[in-house]
């Protein structure tokens, strides 16, 4: 795929692309059509932010400074998550591990005791069923309130980058860049953030599913010198090697959802199709979505429909030649036919 939206960059080194536009419409509203759409609807959701604190001492960064610099001041902090690509389960990895405890309902259990999961829109394993008593609420047409508690246990690493301006021997100003990989807390004692919420479900008697609990959290993090004051927070050792007092917030938003499956009709201009790469030995390529069969796409693409013969048509309309041997509806008046039908291929025994 073009890393430019289908354009050439004038920058053999442009590091970043746009992605290509999938749905195009041109404004004409008769290119409108209505389509059916089997997805998931969100019933309810809550949203929460949550905030969790860190406080560092003495931490080391690197790398040293070099010999006969001293620190004027600090211009930029940054802290980003920890994260292995080639090891998911780093233990480093800033991880949320979310707990969800319900009260006024029941998240369905099998045989063994295990939750009953099934696949949520990301794709995994990321939804339970949820089942209570419905029936009183069902009878006012309301939904039935459900009262959750959650707890969020946080692990891992997050990375601070400190951008300072330094002075060397000279008086010469530059930027000089550290940086530290600092442990939030471990599997052993994680930093855990608790809150309550109430969440509505819809009826679970009413319906051929039942509703369906489901959980997402995002992370960020925010770093700042302890007291703000670089003088006191900062540490340059005769080596060179830069030390500080941190405060470190970990930013934390989480939404709860009850969806249901349902069937929407929705406007659509057509399945949407990504550009073509041309590739210069195949001039024809089979198609990834099947063709409408509404009566407008059929007389569109293959003219009018099959139906039955007049008496000065031949062959039915649908019919293949009748003296081919794979077509079961030749006709025996057929022009040039013998009367019987063709034999079809039998196959090997």
């Amino acid at each position: 795929m073009s890393c430019f939206g289908g354009r050439v960059s004038q920058d053999l080194y442009q590091n970043c692309c746009n992605a290509n536009s999938l749905c195009e419409f041109n404004g004409d509203l008769d290119s409108l059509k209505s389509e059916p759409v089997y997805v998931q609807k969100v019933f309810d959701a809550v949203l929460f932010n949550l905030q969790g604190m860190k406080t560092v001492q003495n931490q080391t960064f690197a790398p040293q400074l070099p010999p006969g610099c001293r620190v004027k001041r600090v211009i930029d902090i940054r802290c980003k998550r920890s994260f292995n690509p080639y090891n998911v389960d780093d233990p480093a990895n800033l991880k949320l591990d979310v707990c969800t405890s319900i009260s006024g309902a029941t998240f369905l259990q099998n045989c063994k005791g295990e939750y009953l999961s099934v696949v949520g829109a990301d794709g995994n394993y990321s939804e339970r069923l949820l089942y209570a008593e419905t029936d009183s609420c069902d009878e006012r047409c309301m939904g039935t309130p459900v009262f959750g508690t959650q707890n969020i246990a946080i692990t891992g690493n997050v990375i601070i980058e400190l951008d300072l301006l330094v002075s060397d021997a000279c008086n010469n100003d530059s930027v000089f860049t550290v940086c530290a990989n600092v442990n939030i807390a471990d599997e052993s004692q994680p930093l855990i953030l608790t809150n309550f919420f109430e969440i509505c479900m819809p009826s679970a008697m009413d319906s051929a599913f039942l509703p369906r609990f489901t959980e997402l959290a995002n992370s960020a993090c925010e770093a700042r010198l302890a007291t703000n004051n670089c003088g006191r927070d900062l540490t340059v050792d005769h080596d060179g090697c830069v030390s500080g007092n941190l405060i470190i917030a970990i930013c934390v938003t989480c939404e709860k959802k009850i969806v249901v499956p349902v069937q929407l009709c929705v406007l659509s201009t057509g399945y949407a199709q990504a550009a073509v790469q041309q590739n210069a030995i195949c001039t024809t390529f089979p198609p990834l979505y099947p063709n409408q069969i509404r009566p407008e796409d059929t007389q569109a693409g293959c003219g009018p429909a099959a139906g039955a013969r007049t008496s000065d048509e031949g062959p039915a309309a649908g019919c293949q030649d009748p003296c081919d041997p794979c077509d079961d509806c030749c006709c025996d008046d057929a022009p040039g036919h013998s009367g019987h039908h063709p034999h079809r291929p039998q196959p090997r025994r």
